[in-house]
C-alpha cells in the first residue's frame, strides 16, 4: 500500500470542479443580489484558478438582474467574458421555460441558443425541472447547433418512483440527443450516503466515456460527504462554491472539498491559493453589505419529507403572516410532503416547488374553514395534473384526479409544440429593438420590467474593493450594530 492507503501503482484519479460562487451560491445565501461590480476583482481570480467552468447567468440570476438589480444580463455577459478569458463562462436555464416559470416558443428558445454564444457563453447546463426529454429537445439542439459546450441536468429527488432505474432510462434519452455531460441536479440536498454507491455506478455505466458531474446543495448537511463519496464511485466532476458561499443553501465549499480529495489520494487541478483570496474578498463584500456567509446545517428527517428549500421556507413564513396562520407554518410544511405524494411526486424545485406549497397553504386554509383540501386548486397545478408542463413521474391520487382536472382532455404532446411562435409578433407589437438581445428581453418580460431596465443606463462596474481593510470595516460594523441596538432599547424605553 502506498502512503496514502492506495494501491501501489493505482491510477490517480482527476476530478474537475465547476465555480458556482458567481450565481448559485449568491442565488442561495445572498437572495441573488451580487451585482457585476462585486465580481470584478473575484471574477479574474476565478479565472485563473482552474475550474472546468464558472457557473455565471441563468435561472433566477436572470431574472433578478432584470427585475431588480436593473441590470442587463446580456451585458453581465459581455463583461465578464472580457474579465474571465482562461475559463469557460456557464449559462444556466430550465430548458423551454428558459429563466422564468412559463414555457417559451421554439422560436424563442432558439434565437436565445444563438445569442448565448454571441454574449460569450461557451458552456451550457440546462434541465427541466420534471425531468421530461421533450423540453430539453430544443434546448440542447440549438445549443449544439451554435457550438456551445452543453450538459444536462438530471434533477434528483427522493420518492418511491425516482428509483436508480428511472434516472438511467433519463440519463440515455439525454445521451441521445448528443449531451457533452451530464449532471445529477439535487437542488434540496436530498441524495444520501447509501444512495451514492448505487446511483454514480448505474449513471457512470450508461453515461460511459461522457462525463457525470454533481450539482448538489447543503440543505440536509449531508452534501460536502456525498460529493466526496461520489468521488469514490466515479464522479467526473463536482460543483462547489468559494467558502464564503458555501454551505447551508449553497454548496460544499471549494478548499473542504479540494483537501478532503486530496487527503483521498484524488488529484484536483484547482489553486487554493486564488480561491482563498476570492474568500476574502468576499468576506469584506459580506460585511460590508451586511450579507450573510455560509454556515453548515444540522441534518433534520423533516426535510426529506418536505423536500422545500430553506430560502422558501423564510419566505413564506412572511407570506403567512398577513394570511394570520404563521403559527401554523408546521402544518402547511407536513401538507407539503402529502401534496408532493398526492400530485404523483413533483420535484420541489421551481416552479413545482412554488406549486406545491401554495396548494399546501390553500389546503391548511380551507380546513381550518372547514373545507375540503383542494377545495381550491390553483390554475398552475390543474396544468400540471393535465401535462401541460410535461410528464409525471409518479402517479396522480386517483379521488383527486376528476375533482382538479373538471373533465378537460389532458395534454399528450411535446409542451413546447403547445405554444405558438412569438417573435413575429412582438416585433409587430413591440418594436423596433435595437438588437435581437432586446427582441429576448422583450419576449422574457412584459413592458413594466424592460422599460425600467432600459432606463437603467449601462452597468455600473466600479465597486471600489478594498478602500476599506476588512478589520477596520468589521469594527465599524460592529459599531454601528452597538449605537443601532442602543437607539432601539432606548426608544422601547
Amino acid at each position: 500500500m502506498a502512503a496514502d492507503g492506495k494501491p501501489e501503482g493505482q491510477r490517480v484519479q482527476n476530478i474537475n470542479l465547476i465555480d458556482v460562487t458567481l450565481r448559485d451560491a449568491h442565488q442561495c445565501l445572498w437572495a441573488t443580489r451580487m451585482t457585476t461590480a462585486m465580481m470584478s476583482e473575484t471574477a479574474p481570480l476565478l479565472d485563473r484558478a482552474g475550474f472546468e467552468a464558472i457557473d455565471l447567468v441563468g435561472g433566477a440570476v436572470f431574472d433578478v438582474c432584470v427585475r431588480y438589480l436593473r441590470e442587463d444580463p446580456w451585458e453581465r455577459m459581455r463583461i465578464l467574458s472580457s474579465w474571465v478569458t482562461e475559463t469557460p463562462l456557464i449559462l444556466h436555464h430550465r430548458g423551454q421555460s428558459l429563466f422564468t416559470f412559463e414555457l417559451f416558443a421554439d422560436d424563442v428558445v432558439e434565437l436565445t441558443a444563438e445569442r448565448m454564444v454571441a454574449n460569450g457563453m461557451r458552456y451550457h447546463t440546462v434541465y427541466d425541472a420534471l425531468n421530461d426529454v421533450r423540453n430539453l429537445e430544443v434546448p440542447i439542439r440549438s445549443a449544439k447547433h451554435h457550438g456551445i459546450h452543453t450538459v444536462a441536468g438530471l434533477v434528483y429527488t427522493e420518492t418511491p418512483v425516482h428509483t436508480d432505474e428511472y434516472y438511467v432510462s433519463k440519463a440515455r434519452e439525454l445521451l441521445a440527443l448528443g449531451v457533452d455531460g451530464i449532471f445529477i441536479k439535487d437542488p434540496s440536498g436530498l441524495l444520501r450516503p447509501e444512495r451514492v454507491p448505487t446511483l454514480v455506478p448505474a449513471l457512470k455505466e450508461v453515461c460511459g466515456d461522457i462525463p457525470l458531474q454533481l450539482h448538489s446543495h447543503c440543505l440536509s448537511g449531508l452534501s460536502p460527504y456525498v460529493a466526496i463519496l461520489a468521488a469514490e464511485h466515479g464522479i467526473d466532476a463536482v460543483h462547489t462554491a468559494t467558502s464564503t458561499l458555501a454551505n447551508a443553501a449553497s454548496h460544499p465549499p471549494t478548499e473542504q472539498f479540494v483537501r478532503n480529495a486530496r487527503r483521498r489520494g484524488f488529484s484536483v487541478d484547482v489553486d487554493l491559493d486564488l480561491v482563498e483570496q476570492v474568500a476574502g474578498k468576499l468576506e469584506y463584500i459580506a460585511a460590508r453589505e451586511d450579507k450573510p456567509v455560509g454556515a453548515p446545517v444540522e441534518y433534520d428527517e423533516f426535510h426529506y419529507h418536505h423536500q422545500v428549500p430553506g430560502g422558501m421556507i423564510s419566505n413564506l413564513k412572511s407570506q403567512l403572516e398577513p394570511l394570520g396562520i404563521v403559527d401554523k407554518l408546521d402544518d402547511v410544511m407536513e401538507e407539503a410532503g402529502h401534496v408532493r405524494r398526492e400530485l404523483g411526486y413533483p420535484i420541489i424545485v421551481s416552479p413545482f416547488a412554488q406549486y406545491v406549497m401554495t396548494q399546501s397553504v390553500l389546503n391548511v386554509m380551507g380546513e381550518l374553514q372547514g373545507k375540503e383540501r383542494y377545495d381550491t386548486v390553483p390554475d398552475e397545478v390543474r396544468k400540471y395534473v393535465l401535462g401541460y408542463y410535461g410528464e409525471i413521474a409518479g402517479p396522480i391520487e386517483p379521488n383527486l384526479y376528476d375533482k382538479i382536472t373538471r373533465g378537460e382532455v389532458p395534454a399528450k404532446e411535446r409542451p413546447g409544440s403547445l405554444v405558438p411562435p412569438a417573435l413575429p409578433r412582438i416585433r409587430n407589437e413591440r418594436g423596433p429593438f435595437a438588437s435581437d438581445d432586446d427582441l429576448l428581453l422583450a419576449a422574457y418580460y412584459a413592458d413594466k420590467e424592460y422599460s425600467a431596465l432600459k432606463a437603467a443606463g449601462p452597468i455600473d462596474t466600479d465597486y471600489a474593493m478594498g478602500s476599506t481593510p476588512l478589520v477596520t470595516l468589521m469594527k465599524e460594523l460592529s459599531e454601528r450594530d452597538s449605537i443601532r441596538s442602543f437607539h432601539i432599547a432606548n426608544a422601547s424605553g
